[in-house]
């Protein structure tokens, strides 16, 4: 991954390259749920969770805590990964500067 970002980091500012290595948590979340507290405290080997979300549905990619893609479980070799398959847009953010514009 870091191969092919790197040839159009080469025109960035030092400090912005700089910035390209910080590490952020990544998280692939496969499903969740809420249960109450007694349900939790019953888990032990072989307790089987059961989640609404099927399948066959998209997972969901994090960076940082944000939602950035939704892709789909791949296998390489004796691992897993994640087929990106959208990239999430994070949404627009306008804020009037002062109220409405007068002419």
């Amino acid at each position: 991954m870091s191969q092919s970002t790197s040839h159009g980091t080469q025109s960035l500012p030092p400090y912005a390259r700089t910035l390209l290595k910080v590490e952020l948590p990544v998280t692939v979340t496969l499903a969740e749920k809420k249960e109450h507290v007694h349900d939790i405290l019953d888990i032990v080997p072989g307790t089987i969770i059961q989640f609404e979300k099927s399948c066959v549905e998209m997972l969901e990619l994090e960076v940082g805590g944000h939602r950035i893609a939704l892709g789909e479980t791949v296998r390489v070799g004796d691992k897993f990964g994640l087929r990106i398959t959208s990239i999430v847009l994070p949404d627009e953010r306008f804020k009037p500067v002062c109220g409405t514009a007068q002419k």
